[in-house]
């Protein structure tokens, strides 16, 4: 990294800090687990709320967040450098069966957009890698490589819900197989500057391009599929969930596992079954969706389209 991109960084400012540990820290002497780690925010809010017996299990995919988490010397802590759809395995491996919380911050921490080389920003011209854990998987200068045009296509519909996905993947595939590889953040926003209409750009142009890739690269919207009904199995009775949401497709999805796990018991009333066999609703809506205040948004830009949704888990 150059030292242009180093006084760029932005220190992580963490988004609901306080709304979030609120609702999670329920039992001073309870099981939680912080399933985004980032730089610490929640974990080290949620450690002053603990008394001596409480205990917090931290996780994070990103290697420079777990080795930030190691900085933390508290024997009531501890972090595993693992996905967190591993929620399930990291807990019995420590033989914990059962948690009174579990908080999701989910997307991209400042730190990693603001770290010029992981090829998050448009804003710094680095190799085009993506990885939220650099230890595995493809970056996006790869998938960018094989790539066919209808499949960018639809992850650029789908994951950027960019209305000139069409456009902008014809694009991309035609520079590729002209120039022979897209591998930096700045030929790949340049392609999409160059062929977006004019009457569009507000927003850096690239916006919806770079989040699609991210998406895609690191399975963001499978993992948090995964990660709820195990959330949701780990949860003891009065147990919370707290998910921090920062775009609509992911909100999408939270919002509806809530709803479904609460009314679980609503059927057709000519539906052939009793009312008592009913399925019980699992969980309960704990508050309405919470938002950032105009004061934490008017000192953290980037915390404006944060979401945030409660839910407690049942007695059955």
């Amino acid at each position: 990294m150059n030292q242009a991109q180093r006084n760029f960084n932005h220190e992580h400012i963490t988004v609901l800090l306080s709304e979030a540990v609120e609702h999670l820290v329920l039992k001073k002497d309870g099981v939680y687990v912080d399933c985004t780690f980032g730089r610490g925010g929640h974990s080290k809010l949620i450690l002053e709320k603990l008394n001596q017996e409480g205990r917090l299990i931290a996780i994070d995919r990103d290697k420079t967040a777990y080795e930030e988490g190691l900085k933390i010397k508290d024997e009531r802590f501890e972090i595993v450098h693992a996905h967190f759809s591993e929620i399930d395995e990291v807990l019995k491996a420590k033989g914990i069966s059962k948690v009174d919380g579990v908080l999701l911050d989910l997307g991209i921490s400042s730190p990693q957009i603001d770290e010029g080389d992981r090829g998050f920003s448009f804003r710094f011209d680095a190799y085009l890698d993506m990885r939220m854990d650099q230890t595995k998987g493809i970056t996006a200068a790869e998938v960018l490589k094989k790539i066919e045009q209808k499949e960018l296509e639809k992850i650029l519909k789908e994951y950027g819900e960019e209305k000139f996905a069409r456009r902008i993947s014809t694009a991309i595939i035609k520079e590729r197989d002209e120039v022979g590889s897209i591998e930096t953040t700045k030929q790949l926003a340049k392609i999409v500057a160059d062929h977006m209409p004019k009457r569009e750009i507000g927003q850096d142009p690239s916006t919806r391009t770079f989040q699609a890739l991210r998406i895609y690269v690191n399975h963001e919207l499978e993992e948090l599929k995964e990660v709820l009904p195990k959330i949701l199995g780990l949860l003891r009775t009065g147990g919370v969930m707290v998910v921090i949401s920062f775009h609509s497709l992911e909100d999408r999805i939270v919002k509806q596992f809530i709803n479904d796990e609460k009314n679980r018991d609503t059927l057709p009333s000519n539906f052939p079954i009793r009312s008592d066999e009913l399925p019980k609703p699992r969980l309960n809506i704990v508050t309405k969706p919470i938002r950032p205040s105009e004061k934490e948004v008017k000192h953290n830009p980037r915390s404006r389209s944060g979401i945030m949704r409660v839910a407690e888990r049942t007695a059955y």
